[in-house]
């Protein structure tokens, strides 16, 4: 039977993570100011918190006068690109006094829709050996990784910029950087003590997802060639009740990268059955080929348009799609997405609040652009993660 509860939320999880000897915490990135859900024995001992001081609370509670913007925006991008980083990091204590550590965070993946479930952050501490001299990999690493590690990524979505990074860099080289102690590196041996207590710690989950069933995976999981969206913009997205998909028009065969909820309640698919795919399955022996062509031609054109056409859902049941079609640009101006927003033709009346069909559409169209352009300002780069 199905879990209902999260797999940090469940008791056996936590017991079994509690019996890893190592200092790590767990954060979930789908609620706001992306807490701690989990702090290991081994990290409490270290820092010298109480549990209840770190759970569900922001990250920033760790920093202090030794923080190193860089560092910051290393974390951050890391973050944002949903990939793991090793990095030398400045931390401190309850009591204030500050250490340095090998930090170590990766993703960890749902392994049914690819979407970024928790951050898992490994903490070892380095012996008190200077850096050689001339080496940049510490010296650029400093300890503000909770503000980025625990911080929203909604909120990072919309603030984090290229102007954000200069006046970090501007603010640390006038405060000399504020390095109160000599960055130390880490050595071979705590590098793959590290790499060890990441392997255990993605051992438990993925072993105890398979009793929740919802599995979950170190790799990202998906369909080869399929296009995935940050899950930061995934979540924007989540919030919208109207049905729809969007297409990459840079991926062969035009996949949909993502399915709304709503999506999955009026076609009877679940989101791991349509992602990878083209949206040509709804159709069925009655759709009209002359509506089809259409909506392959506003492809072609990159132009909206709007059609009533016969699809199918999962169990061969057909049902009147109002549908429209739409190009979803980024903030270049070049087309990131198309959007296809469905519409049961029996719905196809005003809602309550009194909004038309083609409105309730154009409104999810909007929405999403919003979301879209405003991710692509934050990472100055491509939209999408491919998998790997």
């Amino acid at each position: 039977m199905e879990s209902k509860l999260g797999l940090i939320e469940q008791s056996w999880v936590r017991e079994a993570l509690d019996e890893l000897p190592d200092s790590f915490t767990i954060t979930d990135p789908s609620i706001s100011g992306h807490p701690i859900v989990f702090a290991s024995v081994g990290f409490l001992k270290m820092s010298g918190y109480k549990k209840h001081e770190v759970i569900g609370k922001n990250g920033r509670i760790f920093q202090g006068p030794g923080t190193n913007r860089r560092s910051v925006m290393e974390i951050r991008e890391a973050v944002r690109e949903e990939r793991s980083v090793q990095i030398n990091l400045l931390n401190y204590r309850k009591d204030g006094t500050p250490f340095w550590m090998l930090f170590h965070m990766i993703p960890v993946f749902g392994k049914d829709d690819g979407r970024v479930i928790h951050f898992v952050a490994v903490q070892v501490p380095i012996s008190r050996k200077p850096m050689r001299s001339g080496s940049e990999f510490c010296g650029r690493n400093g300890v503000e990784f909770c503000e980025i590690m625990f911080g929203s990524c909604r909120r990072e979505v919309c603030s984090d910029s290229a102007v954000d990074l200069s006046r970090a860099l501007a603010l640390e080289s006038h405060n000399g950087g504020l390095e109160i102690e000599e960055p130390c590196e880490a050595s071979d041996t705590e590098k793959q003590r590290a790499a060890t207590a990441v392997n255990n710690i993605l051992s438990v989950l993925t072993h105890y997802s398979e009793l929740t069933g919802k599995l979950v995976c170190g790799n990202r999981c998906c369909l080869s060639g399929m296009g995935l969206l940050a899950s930061s913009v995934t979540s924007s997205l989540g919030r919208l009740k109207q049905s729809f998909v969007l297409t990459d028009p840079h991926l062969p065969d035009m996949p949909i990268v993502y399915a709304s909820d709503a999506f999955s309640k009026l076609t009877g698919y679940a989101r791991h059955e349509v992602l990878g795919r083209n949206c040509r399955f709804l159709s069925g022996v009655d759709t009209d080929p002359l509506t089809v062509l259409k909506i392959k031609k506003s492809f072609q054109t990159e132009q909206a348009c709007t059609v009533r056409i016969l699809n199918y859902r999962k169990d061969k049941t057909s049902f009147w799609n109002f549908l429209h079609i739409s190009p979803i640009r980024n903030a270049s101006g070049k087309i990131a997405y198309f959007i296809a927003v469905q519409l049961e033709d029996s719905c196809n009346t005003q809602d309550e609040q009194g909004l038309r069909p083609d409105m309730r559409q154009l409104s999810a169209v909007g929405a999403v652009k919003v979301a879209v352009r405003t991710m692509s300002m934050g990472a100055g780069s491509s939209n999408l993660h491919h998998c790997t």
